[in-house]
């Protein structure tokens, strides 16, 4: 008889051979910036998120800095939108804006912006759109303008999201030609269209205005294409990948990690969340044992970074289980 239970038996031993470990420097969390003053609107889907006006950032930005978590992910959210997503490029946009306070007040926290059109087009989509067709080439130029001049204003890494073919090259090329070849990209390559980002599309008000977007974000049920998108997307210049949900697609994230060894990311995305959050207040789970646990097994899966509206609460329980 194999007697594993020999290194269970106290929690100084199951510490001891523990083999996989949270750390709050895994976490990166999402905030919403919207334009405008004096605003800190409650996200009725995702308990606990808000958006912020930039004159209300100082009620999170403090908490982050002093987490230990390693940075955000910033999502802007115009008052103008159009078909073109202007306001997306606008030097002078919400999230160009927002940036360059974070950076003044708070230099050494890392800031990814998040580049999709989403949020800024009248539309709802991540591209341009002609009759109902969403246009991956003529996409490309403007999301380029984007990344530059996210970058321009202090991001310190640029993230696509719009899962455009060819958009991590065309980034890549843009950042080089504005002198920004020191600007890492962490793609989202394997970003399916996936059920889980209802609670999302409250927080950034980025739900289409028609149809899906199932024809340009991955099939749920194409895994081999998943691991094709991210090795396209390392050949054209990604410094870092993700797989976006991350507990439905535990066996993507795995099997990315098992065949590439540059950083991974996962997304813990917004139902995700909002599910264990509305379970909680139910008194359904115990939140805390739950939260950790799901972390611990993306982790487990393979990824280097976990994106997550979880991260404070996380990195809180971590250290005062310490």
């Amino acid at each position: 008889m194999r007697r594993f239970r020999r290194l269970r038996a106290n929690p100084a031993m199951r510490r001891m051979v523990c083999e996989t470990r949270l750390n709050a420097a895994d976490f990166i969390y999402p905030i919403f910036v919207a334009e405008g003053n004096n605003i800190m609107k409650p996200v009725d889907s995702m308990p606990t998120v808000y958006q912020y006006s930039i004159d209300n950032l100082e009620q999170i930005l403090p908490q982050i800095a002093d987490s230990g978590i390693s940075g955000l992910l910033i999502f802007g959210i115009p008052e103008k939108k159009d078909e073109l997503a202007t306001e997306a490029y606008n030097d002078k946009g919400v999230t160009q804006q927002a940036i360059r306070y974070i950076k003044e007040h708070y230099p050494d926290l890392l800031i990814i912006a998040d580049v999709c059109l989403c949020e800024y087009t009248s539309h709802g989509h991540c591209g341009v759109v002609k009759g109902d067709k969403i246009l991956n080439d003529s996409t490309l130029p403007l999301l380029c303008k984007m990344a530059v001049s996210l970058a321009k204003a202090g991001a310190d890494i640029i993230a696509p999201s719009d899962m455009m073919d060819g958009r991590v090259a065309a980034i890549r090329a843009a950042l080089d030609e504005n002198a920004l070849t020191d600007i890492p990209i962490m793609s989202y390559s394997a970003k399916f269209a996936s059920g889980y980002y209802s609670p999302f599309r409250d927080a950034a008000e980025s739900a289409p205005c028609f149809g899906d977007r199932k024809s340009y974000q991955m099939d749920p049920c194409n895994g081999r294409e998943a691991l094709r998108e991210i090795e396209d997307d390392i050949e054209e210049g990604a410094d870092m990948v993700m797989v976006k949900p991350a507990l439905c697609y535990l066996d993507i994230l795995r099997a990315a990690r098992d065949r590439y060894d540059l950083p991974i990311a996962a997304y813990n995305v917004s139902g995700e969340f909002s599910m264990v959050k509305a379970a909680a207040q139910l008194g359904w789970i115990d939140e805390k044992r739950i939260v950790l646990e799901n972390l611990t097994t993306i982790k487990r899966a393979g990824a280097d970074i976990i994106i997550t509206y979880h991260a404070l609460d996380a990195a809180k329980w971590i250290k005062e289980d310490k």
